[in-house]
């Protein structure tokens, strides 16, 4: 089965245990439209996906990730649609239809992503696992979703917005933080609840923070030479923006060879493993070579 075929099964996966797990008739009619507007809008699901290549990869059964990839999936569609916002990126589009400000307003959009975010962790509180299994997951989420981890970044992205002198150093570790944090969460709940051993879980940590980064340097990328027909947004905004990249840091050429040093620091970490993980090398392969 080629990697697309898994994609597409986690992705259907997730998506049914969305509309199973949301119960519009908890909240109002707008928001939860405006909510699943913007979690139905598509998207790769790269996060659930990793979450259940672990789970896939320890033999164990998807349905015991269902509530921690959705609640993923609601907390990076939070991150997106306030990302979008006047205050910050400014975007009118977002996976090629107009962005939630856009087709709702300014106040809506900011309580849906609101919403999203309070809602993953009650969803993931209310979770049919363990205890301690609930709270490790918990406080992981937590750390790799807040300002220690991507609200931090985001920050640290916006104030070197306009900038001169940002250090590859610094760029780093607004990525590690602002896109590599729920990737490398993703694993570690796939590890938490496969009960993978300790050394398993440090290892599968290192793989999401070396794809992380080569993820964003892979977007950097698409920004200068993609195709804005495939990637659903403005192609050139990060320049227009004046926003710290790896381009711009490095050039485009020295981006490309910085993207072959994650992925074979990705591969080392994987290589650590006490068992195979070819879902997982092929989602790495799938995330620095896609086009969109």
């Amino acid at each position: 089965m080629s990697v697309q075929v898994h994609l597409q099964a986690w992705k259907d996966e997730v998506e049914q245990a969305t509309r199973r797990l949301l119960d519009p008739s908890l909240m109002p009619e707008r928001l939860f439209q405006s909510m699943t507007y913007s979690l139905e809008a598509g998207g790769k699901r790269i996060r659930p996906a990793l979450l259940y290549a672990v789970l896939d990869t320890y033999g164990r059964p998807r349905a015991l990730g269902h509530e921690a990839a959705v609640a993923l999936e609601m907390v990076h569609t939070y991150s997106l649609i306030h990302d979008d916002l006047p205050a910050m990126d400014d975007d009118d589009v977002r996976r090629g239809r107009p962005t939630n400000h856009r087709q709702f307003d300014e106040a809506t959009a900011i309580l849906a992503g609101d919403a999203l975010l309070t809602d993953a962790f009650y969803l993931m509180a209310r979770a049919d696992l363990e205890a301690t299994k609930i709270v490790a997951l918990i406080t992981r989420f937590s750390e790799a979703a807040g300002s220690a981890g991507m609200v931090g970044g985001q920050l640290d992205d916006m104030l070197a917005e306009k900038r001169s002198g940002v250090t590859l150093s610094a760029l780093q570790s607004i990525h590690e933080r602002k896109t590599g944090a729920l990737l490398v969460y993703a694993l570690e709940a796939g590890a938490i609840l496969a009960d993978a051993s300790e050394a398993d879980r440090q290892a599968l940590a290192r793989f999401g923070k070396h794809l992380g980064v080569a993820f964003q340097i892979q977007d950097d990328i698409l920004d200068v030479e993609g195709d804005e027909a495939l990637i659903g947004k403005r192609v050139g905004s990060d320049e227009g923006n004046d926003k710290a990249t790896y381009p711009k840091l490095l050039g485009l050429d020295g981006a490309k060879e910085a993207l072959e040093r994650e992925v074979s620091e990705s591969k080392a970490a994987l290589a650590e493993l006490s068992v195979d993980a070819p879902r997982l090398r092929e989602l790495l392969d799938f995330v620095v070579r896609r086009n969109h």
